[in-house]
């Protein structure tokens, strides 16, 4: 194993990682006091600081391991992590079961959002004229790119407490996202067998590879 390439990879993807998270938890915040929810303002959630939603085990144990463990077996894996979440009290939006929905698809917005800018900055750093800069902003774009799109795909899986899983409880009818909402207490270990099957690389790598095309042809990105 190349300590030296898993270092410089470690430094690529760090700041993307980073905001990757936070911002999709502080988005989930921000939209739950518009509807009517001031908890995680109250508790300082809404905000761009990191270290405010960075969680030791999901936001730098797990990605970490991951980058660690693809480089010591010499093969590709989704790199992916959580932050803290923000605490957001259902009860007092102003209607819970309608803007659950809001507040559970600004994460995954936002990580839109966020691979959209990382495209431009990656576009910027292919029309710059070659230097120092251009080449570690451009693999830093591609990863900020590839991030954003598997925290968006994953978190858009319908299985609680995923956005995704939000998302179908607020829209289903009252009687089956009640039975629906129960599986939230097997959602992580579901999640869990789900990666070390790896059924969730079957799953999301079609879906990352779509909006991958997506944002090439948007943005006129190199292939």
């Amino acid at each position: 194993m190349d300590i030296n390439s898993l270092i410089q990879t470690i430094a690529i993807v760090a700041l993307p990682v980073i905001f990757a998270i936070t911002l999709h938890e502080a988005a989930h915040g921000y939209v739950a006091r518009y509807f009517g929810d001031p908890t995680a303002w109250q508790a300082g959630r809404i905000s761009l600081n990191p270290l405010r939603h960075i969680d030791p085990v999901g936001t730098l144990l797990v990605p970490g391991l991951i980058l660690f463990t693809s480089y010591a077996l010499g093969g590709d894996a989704i790199l992916f992590g959580w932050a803290k979440p923000v605490p957001v009290d259902f009860s007092r939006l102003r209607n819970p079961k309608k803007d659950m929905l809001w507040v559970a698809a600004a994460g995954p917005a936002a990580n839109v959002v966020m691979a959209c800018i990382w495209a431009l900055c990656l576009k910027l750093a292919w029309e710059m004229p070659l230097n120092p800069y251009s080449l570690p902003l451009a693999e830093m774009s591609k990863a900020g790119i590839n991030i954003n799109l598997v925290l968006m795909a994953l978190n858009l899986l319908p299985l609680p407490p995923l956005d995704g899983g939000r998302i179908a409880v607020s829209l289903l009818p009252h009687r089956a996202a009640c039975k629906f909402a129960q599986l939230e207490r097997w959602g992580f270990p579901i999640l869990l067998l789900l990666l070390f099957t790896g059924v969730l690389s079957m799953v999301l790598v079609p879906i990352v590879s779509l909006a991958q095309a997506l944002l090439v042809a948007l943005f006129q990105l190199p292939g």
